[in-house]
């Protein structure tokens, strides 16, 4: 059978595979040694992973981090979340088709005295906060447990291939994502009072002060003094006509199938969001060799970063502002998406629907914070913090910072005069480092016309600086010395184009009048070698509004092996060389829409808005208008947050349903939650040490 993967990226290293069988509906297949049995199966072109008992529609991958129920399989016999869940030799693996049978004879269960431990500091996450904040407490030597439910540790730093942006000195601007997870990982290892483990989940914060984790499919109970959350968050849904549809991705689970297991899930993705998740999301997926249809906004302008926009529409990927998805088409997996424009309002726009076929739907419009372990050790009378998106969504930057001031805060608490208060500019620098996209401003007007000019294409006040760190003359500089000003030149540029090699928005190039001033040299810095360039090639060049600006012919292609980078020379007019700012990547072709739009004939109200228990919007809305406004009341009638992710999609989507029926937030009587954070099989306690 063919496998989906990536066999060459620009980023990572495609590791030799070692492969091992294992079996679907009977059918025998390879899989690499422990891969996820999602991955495995996306990478042997199954998307659809089983039927739901309900309605029978498909059921495959939404979020890979193990917050719904999507993936659920049948493994060797037990109903488990396939993105969860590693395969080994020869495991039997079946669609959960229907409602399992239960066996008629059950072996005895023996309970076994359940393990117990004590440690003064439990961080619930080992990502970018988790690891900041551990590695504080390691410092001042508090005895601190970090668990994180992945096999390594990183959070969603490990997704993340593209530079970072904040500052150098406090969160590694100009280094990728993936690199700083590992080197955070590393330095944590020196520090004998932190001990950490990998494959565990914290299932709940008991109001005897000890927590329950799975550990390695083992429950033990850990008595803490004191918590820290840093679990991160997870992503939000939307219900449209369609949304049941397999192929309909979380960037998260997206990232993590292309950039963790470099399975290669799609052919032509089209995106609905546009923050930074969605643009980084759709960048992750030209570097995978992935075809990119578009990436649809609600609002006026992305709210992600511009550098980050700009990037994309200059490589070939239109970016439909004020545009939503109206449904997603299909069978049981999505063959095209149908956008519409929106009003200010955000109702579509009739006559302004577009079609466009795709394969796989990213959803990235947003995240919620896991709050679940914060108000549990509240309630059990544990003092508690919260770091990363767990606190406050922000970018991972922003994480990494306020997770040094949480293990600071911590380490103080624990340790008392012995060590140092939090240095005053360091609350500053987290407000900088957490801060939305500024002003835009116009370009700098730069007179010379000699010698090498850098131009800078960030336009946005954001918080980010590498490009004045490392210019060995001190050439770029921003405006008011501050993280968050403008980076502007300020002296005598030599060419040597570090300041394109680290910037992590490709937003520099160089313009080099040495040789003719009337036909200058412009250097680019490409990150997407797998789409290879070379010597004598044309390129259609974009200025930043992703203008045509001419085809020209690449004169020259500079390998920068350890940035993963190349820059790449043409020779254009001195009339256009200042706004060149990037050349095209994808075709034109891939994102033309088809001649005829889907518009369904079905109102909205058919979404569902319990994928779990295949609850619809209508009926909600319908308990609603009724007057109801207890989520527990919508539940026990309709089982919407009863299935087995216990409410963490649909939850949401119904407040927003509340809101928009004219329903006060304060009115809202609020989600009954179950008493652990995922599920769990019973057979897990007793074999574990049940009581």
């Amino acid at each position: 059978m063919k496998q989906f993967r990536i066999e060459e990226h620009p980023i990572l290293e495609v590791p030799v595979l070692d492969m091992i069988s294992f079996y679907f509906n009977g059918e025998k297949m390879q899989a690499r040694r422990a891969e996820m049995i999602s991955s495995a199966l996306i990478a042997n072109g199954i998307n659809v992973f089983g039927h739901h008992h309900k309605d029978g529609s498909a059921q495959g991958i939404f979020c890979a981090n193990g917050q719904c129920a999507k993936c659920t399989v049948i493994a060797n016999g037990i109903a488990v979340k396939s993105c969860m869940t590693p395969l080994v030799e020869n495991m039997i693996v079946q669609s959960a088709e229907g409602l399992p049978t239960l066996a008629e004879e059950v072996e005895p269960m023996e309970f076994k005295p359940i393990e117990e431990l004590e440690c003064e500091v439990l961080i619930i996450g080992g990502g970018p906060a988790g690891l900041s904040a551990a590695t504080e407490l390691g410092k001042h030597g508090v005895d601190t447990l970090l668990i994180d439910d992945k096999n390594a540790l990183g959070g969603k730093l490990v997704l993340q291939t593209h530079k970072f942006f904040g500052s150098e000195a406090d969160s590694r601007a100009g280094t990728r994502g993936h690199h700083i997870g590992q080197i955070l990982a590393e330095e944590l290892k020196q520090y004998p009072s932190v001990t950490t483990w990998v494959d565990s989940t914290a299932l709940f914060v008991f109001s005897d002060q000890k927590v329950g984790i799975l550990k390695d499919g083992v429950y033990k109970l850990v008595s803490p003094r004191r918590i820290l959350n840093a679990a991160g968050a997870r992503e939000k849904f939307l219900r449209f006509p369609g949304n049941k549809l397999a192929r309909i991705y979380g960037a998260g689970a997206f990232q993590t199938l292309v950039n963790r297991d470099l399975v290669r899930p799609t052919e032509r993705l089209f995106i609905i969001g546009g923050g930074n998740v969605g643009l980084i999301a759709g960048y992750h997926a030209l570097q995978a060799g992935i075809e990119v249809v578009g990436l649809a906004e609600a609002m006026p302008s992305c709210g992600g970063y511009k550098v980050h926009a700009d990037k994309l529409s200059r490589f070939g990927v239109p970016v439909h502002t004020s545009h939503s998805i109206l449904c997603a088409n299909g069978n049981e997996t999505v063959e095209s998406i149908t956008i519409t424009q929106v009003d200010k309002n955000f109702r579509a726009i009739e006559g302004t629907e577009k079609t466009y076929a795709c394969d796989t739907i990213l959803i990235a419009v947003g995240l919620d914070s896991l709050s679940e372990f914060t108000i549990e050790a509240e309630m059990a009378g544990i003092p508690v913090d919260s770091a990363g998106d767990a606190l406050e969504i922000a970018e991972a930057s922003s994480a990494m910072f306020n997770g040094k001031i949480a293990g600071l805060k911590i380490a103080k608490a624990m340790k008392g005069e012995s060590v140092e208060d939090i240095p005053e500019s360091w609350y500053a620098k987290a407000e900088v480092l957490k801060a939305h996209p500024g002003a835009i401003k116009a370009y700098q007007e730069i007179l010379d016309e000699s010698g090498v000019i850098p131009i800078i294409h960030c336009l946005q006040e954001i918080p980010c600086n590498p490009c004045t760190t490392v210019c060995p003359t001190n050439s770029i500089k921003t405006e008011d010395g501050s993280l968050f000003a403008l980076p502007r030149y300020t002296g005598s540029c030599i060419g040597c184009g570090k300041c394109l090699l680290i910037c992590p928005g490709l937003a520099i190039t160089l313009v080099d009048y040495r040789k003719d001033p009337q036909t200058p040299i412009v250097t680019i810095a490409y990150e997407i070698m797998n789409m290879s360039l070379k010597v004598g090639d044309k390129r259609m060049l974009m200025d930043i509004e992703a203008r045509e600006l001419g085809e020209f012919e690449v004169l020259a292609v500079v390998p920068y092996v350890k940035q993963n980078t190349q820059l790449v020379r043409f020779a254009v007019p001195a009339g256009i060389a200042r706004k060149v700012a990037g050349f095209r990547v994808q075709d034109p072709q891939v994102s033309v829409a088809l001649e005829e739009a889907i518009v369904p004939d079905r109102i909205s109200d058919e979404a569902m808005i319990c994928l779990c228990e295949r609850v619809t919007v209508g009926e909600v809305r319908a308990l609603i208008r009724k007057g109801i406004n207890d989520l527990n009341q919508i539940k026990a009638i309709t089982r919407a947050g009863m299935g087995p992710c216990g409410a963490k999609t649909c939850e949401v989507l119904i407040k927003s349903l509340l809101r928009e029926e004219g329903i006060p937030v304060t009115d809202v009587v609020p989600n009954t939650k179950r008493p652990i954070f995922i599920e769990v099989p019973l057979g897990t306690f007793p074999a574990g040490g049940g009581k």
